[in-house]
């Protein structure tokens, strides 16, 4: 059906939630990247050969919904049952018709499906009172789960292009600019610039011919919020780039997708190929004098493509490198014309603003931070996932509430935010409130949305290491800053890891940091020192030790470290096999001996010993 007027949409909406009246209960499972790697897909193939062999009154394959990315992979794959909410996690092709005899035909709850709660164990029948989602606030997450991920007229149902309407059509492009702008909607791919601002400056450019671009090039290392929305809501950011086009005037738009996200761009490509046969895309859009079309441009896996001027060098078929920042993208973007870049997350937050006003979303989180804002949570807690919160929101909320804590009850040491490029904050952060500038303030940073959580077994000096030697393979060199700087900070951290620090150290790195923040092109080198500067900071003790004192106090770096085994040991033998060197050797019941020759200190008998009976010293 080509949708030509406002009264379509309607109809379509209104037709296919008639039609879904005929089956009241839904079977939604996660077919997210996560789930399908633990094969959802094979379970959706058996829920659909059940109901091929047997009828069910009101049930049919029809109701088996192939979702988007909860957000809780590593229970995965995920069950939902609607509208009861019950939820199952871990699901097997063995399952399913369990599932469907108990859960369906008898509407019995299937108990060791339920989740369980970390700390207390407790079963959760409700998908809302899960922990890890009760205390989330979905707006940019808001279809994951609930609809299928390639269908347009799912996402209509919900409300989908309503938003994109009423733009179109009673709004004067001043008009939403003024709305987004009203809003507070900043920037959600790292950098926080107001989207408004950004929108303005664009449409006021002298120019024939503007861009509208979306960056979908995510490279932080654990980050995966903008594939999570690419996958299972595509249509949400086809929709927020429509409302943008419009409100400045382009006719071309991109979005510019990692290379390692081939489920996004499948999904992408057939919601952008849906918009065309409907209509919503390509000439005289709604009956107006406005077109607009988009196109998928793939990234070839540099993280420095993440930065706006070397991607939009990239989709012109150029060398991903970034230029001065001088020269800005809203005037001079894409092929010289004027441009607006947002992320994945700003996007699909542009309709739910045009449709339930500015006022609405400025009410939500901080007076110079509204909204949401998506976060990977990953590391040393119970609960990783995706998860969205209120800006304002605390870290301690974020880590001990969503996240249930830390694993194994051990002490919480420190949380990187932001990214490869983003600082590391101690315990005396935790009620930091999560927003643009109090992060900043205290030497994070916002960034994309990475949020990595350590306990008492991480050493700061080699988490700082890590991330100075990603940005070091990262850059793209063209600066000396960041090339040069980047290069010799890691070289030596990694010094110092290796016992060979030495006084005066941490003076010289914190010196060249701030040549490299000042002086580097882009934001991979102007931001790049901040993991190495945070903890230096906020651990300066651990760096010492390791220069003064030639120890690991974490037990992490090899070259400071030795493993020996104590009396505690009962000779349980559980080390032996777990050494890949053959550098422990005993008898049953008697106290095993480690050959310091031949270990190469890979902790395989730390970890596996019950009886604490090695000792990293």
């Amino acid at each position: 059906m080509q949708i030509k007027e406002v009264e379509h949409i309607k109809k379509l909406r209104n037709k296919y939630l008639a039609s879904q009246k005929k089956f009241p209960r839904k079977v939604m499972v996660c077919c997210g990247t996560g789930c399908l790697a633990n094969g959802a897909g094979k379970i959706v193939d058996a829920f659909t050969d059940a109901l091929d062999k047997r009828e069910i009154k009101h049930f049919a394959v029809e109701a088996i919904k192939e979702t988007g990315c909860h957000g809780f992979c590593e229970q995965g794959p995920l069950v939902i049952i609607e509208p009861s909410g019950t939820f199952y996690t871990k699901v097997k092709t063995k399952d399913v018709d369990k599932i469907i005899e108990q859960s369906i035909e008898r509407n019995e709850v299937i108990e060791s499906l339920l989740f369980a709660e970390p700390k207390s164990g407790e079963k959760i029948e409700k998908y809302g009172d899960v922990d890890f989602f009760k205390h989330q606030h979905r707006l940019a997450l808001r279809n994951l789960g609930k609809i299928s991920a390639d269908s347009i007229i799912e996402y209509i149902s919900v409300g989908g292009y309503k938003a994109f309407a009423k733009a179109v059509t009673t709004m004067k492009p001043d008009e939403i600019i003024d709305e987004i702008v009203a809003s507070g909607l900043r920037g959600r791919g790292g950098g926080g610039f107001p989207a408004g601002r950004k929108w303005r400056t664009c449409r006021e450019a002298a120019a024939d011919t503007k861009y509208v671009v979306c960056n979908g090039d995510e490279g932080d290392p654990g980050a995966f919020m903008d594939r999570s929305i690419m996958e299972g809501d595509p249509h949400a950011v086809l929709e927020g780039m429509m409302i943008a086009a419009f409100a400045v005037g382009a006719d071309q738009g991109y979005i510019y997708v990692r290379d390692e996200y081939p489920l996004a761009t499948t999904h992408l490509q057939k919601a952008i190929e849906d918009c065309q046969e409907s209509g919503l895309l390509g000439e005289n859009i709604l009956g107006k004098d406005f077109s607009f079309s988009i196109k998928i441009a793939r990234g070839a896996g540099a993280f420095v493509c993440g930065e706006s001027s070397a991607l939009m060098r990239s989709i012109a078929g150029e060398i991903g490198e970034p230029r001065a920042k001088y020269v800005r993208s809203v005037i001079k973007g894409l092929y010289d014309q004027p441009t607006v870049l947002n992320n994945v997350e700003t996007y699909v937050n542009v309709p739910l603003i045009i449709d339930k006003g500015s006022s609405w979303f400025k009410g939500i989180g901080t007076e110079k931070s509204s909204g949401t804002k998506v976060f990977s949570l990953v590391g040393k807690v119970r609960n990783t996932g995706l998860i969205e919160v209120g800006m304002g929101t605390t870290l301690r909320e974020i880590i001990f509430d969503i996240g249930d804590g830390i694993i194994d009850n051990r002490p919480f040491k420190a949380v990187q935010t932001g990214g490869p490029s983003g600082g590391c904050l101690p315990a005396e952060h935790l009620d930091l409130p999560v927003d643009f500038d109090t992060l900043t303030e205290v030497g994070s940073m916002m960034g994309s949305g990475g949020m990595i959580v350590m306990d008492d077994k991480t050493c700061m000096v080699d988490v700082a290491q890590y991330f100075l030697g990603f940005l070091v393979e990262e850059s793209c060199g063209k600066c000396v800053p960041c090339r040069e700087g980047l290069f010799q900070l890691h070289k030596l951290i990694t010094r110092i890891c290796e016992g060979k620090g030495e006084e005066g150290d941490l003076e010289k790195m914190e010196h060249l940091s701030q040549t490299v923040l000042t002086a580097s092109l882009c934001g991979l080198g102007t931001s790049g020192p901040n993991p190495l500067l945070s903890t230096i900071k906020y651990f300066r003790e651990e760096y010492e030790a390791h220069i003064r004192d030639k120890k690991c106090p974490a037990g992490v770096c090899k070259s400071l470290i030795k493993y020996e085994i104590n009396d505690k040991c009962t000779g349980c033998m559980a080390c032996i096999p777990a050494c890949g060197y053959d550098a422990i050797t005993g008898e049953k019941k008697k106290i095993h001996i480690l050959d310091q020759d031949k270990c190469t200190k890979c902790g395989a008998c730390y970890a596996v010993c019950k009886f604490e009976a090695i000792d990293v010293s």
